[in-house]
């Protein structure tokens, strides 16, 4: 249980829109030490501008999370100005769709790098700094939060690239909360999985990387795209709202973090086909409509 967060040292990636942006805001609030990670250096540049506004210490770095060498030289930063983080949100994502087959070996390596890498990088970097600290300091607390998202829970069809990377994030750390559990009593994870919330990540190819490029959209990644446009954009839950379940969630030890708690149902289906070793269930059988327009538009009707 964490209590006091005034003075505590979080490190947060993706911090220049979306849920970073939102916890590191929440982070000011409670007069946190903020290091403020991002790829888009305009987002970056305002973002630290409004959190030294809030009269707390800032660093500020422009960093692919994808990079392993950018990842190494933040570790390094931080170390040198606060120590060792108190709180880590591996939070940076960039969203992809399409029928799986159809994506590149570009498509795969950037979302694979953001999205996994990324987190893998931060779990990697961060996570020894903070035990060691632990080994020094009884009332050192930490904890690590990962950006999933229900993607990593379910499998929702033309979107298989991007229910890659956050399967894998939720494996990762549930991993990391039990090999935690092994080895110290002062850190823990927890894995936030959020349905459609508006937060910028459709239109996440702004920042990708040129040596990356994109071929030119199939059919398939078009609709994916548009799709996706419509339901982040009409989601009903805030950026905000799930902050702030973020850090009530690292107050009370809570692991699992939900933006949409009724969207369980679905992975419900999904774990009982699985234990019942039937097919997977059809994903849109709450909104048929959904599953409806899709295959027709996939089938040129």
């Amino acid at each position: 249980m964490i209590s006091d967060f005034k003075g505590k040292v979080a490190v947060l990636t993706g911090a220049g829109s979306g849920f970073g942006l939102e916890c590191a805001r929440i982070g000011a609030k409670l007069g946190m030490k903020l290091v403020l990670v991002d790829v888009q250096q305009d987002a970056l540049d305002k973002a630290e501008a409004e959190m030294k506004a809030a009269g707390v210490p800032v660093l500020a770095r422009r960093v692919d999370v994808a990079n392993a060498d950018q990842m190494q030289a933040l570790a390094h930063d931080v170390q040198a100005t606060f120590g060792a983080p108190n709180f880590v949100f591996n939070n940076a994502g960039v969203g992809a769709g399409g029928l799986v087959w159809e994506n590149t070996q570009a498509d795969w390596e950037w979302v694979l790098g953001v999205n996994l890498w990324g987190v893998v990088h931060g779990v990697r970097l961060f996570t020894p700094m903070m035990l060691e600290a632990a080994k020094h300091d009884p009332s050192f607390q930490g904890h690590i939060v990962n950006t999933a998202s229900m993607a990593g829970l379910l499998t929702p069809p033309n979107m298989g690239i991007y229910n890659v990377t956050k399967h894998a994030v939720v494996s990762l750390t549930e991993t990391l909360y039990q090999d935690l559990k092994l080895v110290s009593d002062q850190i823990s994870a927890s894995v936030l999985c959020p349905y459609f919330v508006p937060t910028g990540i459709s239109q996440s190819h702004r920042n990708r990387p040129a040596e990356l490029k994109a071929d030119k959209p199939t059919q398939s990644q078009l609709i994916g795209q548009a799709m996706s446009d419509k339901a982040v954009g009409s989601g009903k839950v805030s950026a905000a709202d799930v902050a702030q379940k973020v850090f009530d969630a690292i107050a009370a030890d809570q692991f699992y973090i939900f933006s949409h708690p009724k969207a369980l149902g679905n992975v419900q289906q999904r774990m009982e086909a699985i234990v019942q070793i039937h097919n997977p269930p059809d994903p849109f059988a709450e909104r048929p409509e959904i599953g409806v327009n899709l295959r027709a538009a996939l089938r040129g009707a």
